[in-house]
């Protein structure tokens, strides 16, 4: 036996085998922002995560995990992914930067070790580029490679959100030429699922997901208030190569997270268009 058997397991809970895709919700926002609307609280948290039981993985933190971990035990439950990294990139509360903008630093909220024997089924990291000091991209190249073979090492499955540090600053950081770069090299130090922003259309993802061969997750980004925006967008995204999508606010915002979940998982698995999801709900 070898650890590769435990991440092809593990990775079976994300991504179905008869789609190859996956519906992921995305619950960690408050590590790195502060408590979020519609999960400010335990209650809400609790309430939320009732509803989510049609997802196919939920990222949480280390702390939320005693807190949510029964929506994870027994047969025909989503998978549990764990929010590995805390940064402070960009943050709306005690913004870093003189001009409320910084290249940002990270830390690790975990040890993979103890992480695996939680029973978590895959974790995922920031992956930073293009910062103007060059001593911080090679410290989160180094960091990634590090965390990428213990996963290896442990069986763990690997999801690498990677970013410009320069979002905001650089009006080139969301294309395609730039994104095609930093999902290459997340693919290419190791990761099983790979997490991107919407580069502003489907010709532009397309590019970006034909250049890396591992599946593609598309983040939600902010949103929520309206359905079939989010079904659009999922749709748009999986007929341009994607491999699902990690979604937070547009899910546990939604007045019924489990229909924003049922019509999701219709185009992300069953290749159903947004207004047949839509319709599917009416």
């Amino acid at each position: 036996m070898d650890a590769r058997t435990g991440k092809k397991i593990r990775l079976g809970r994300l991504v179905r085998p008869e789609s190859g895709r996956a519906v992921v919700v995305a619950t960690s926002h408050g590590v790195t922002g502060g408590p979020p609307a519609g999960l400010r609280t335990g209650d809400e948290i609790r309430a939320v995560f009732g509803r989510l039981r049609g997802a196919d993985g939920i990222m949480v933190t280390p702390g939320m995990v005693p807190l949510v971990e029964d929506t994870f035990t027994g047969r025909d439950r989503p998978g549990l992914v764990l929010h590995l990294d805390w940064k402070n990139h960009a943050r709306g509360v005690y913004t870093p930067g003189s001009d409320g903008r910084a290249e940002g630093v990270l830390a690790p909220l975990a040890d993979l070790e103890p992480v695996a024997a939680a029973g978590v089924d895959a974790v995922m990291t920031y992956l930073y580029v293009g910062q103007r000091d060059t001593r911080l991209e090679r410290a989160e190249i180094e960091r990634n490679a590090r965390i990428a073979r213990d996963c290896e090492r442990l069986g763990l499955g690997l999801i690498v959100e990677p970013r410009s540090a320069l979002e905001g600053d650089d009006p080139d950081a969301l294309s395609a030429r730039v994104m095609s770069m930093y999902c290459r090299i997340s693919a290419d130090i190791g990761a099983d699922l790979v997490k991107a922003l919407w580069p502003g259309s489907p010709e532009a993802f397309a590019e970006v997901a034909e250049s890396c061969y591992v599946p593609i997750l598309l983040a939600g980004g902010k949103g929520g208030e309206d359905r079939r925006g989010t079904f659009g967008l999922a749709a748009d995204a999986v007929g341009a190569g994607a491999g699902g999508v990690m979604f937070g606010r547009r899910v546990f915002r939604a007045d019924r997270p489990e229909d924003v979940l049922s019509g999701l998982s219709a185009i992300v698995h069953d290749g159903v268009s947004a207004d047949e999801a839509e319709r599917a709900l009416a």
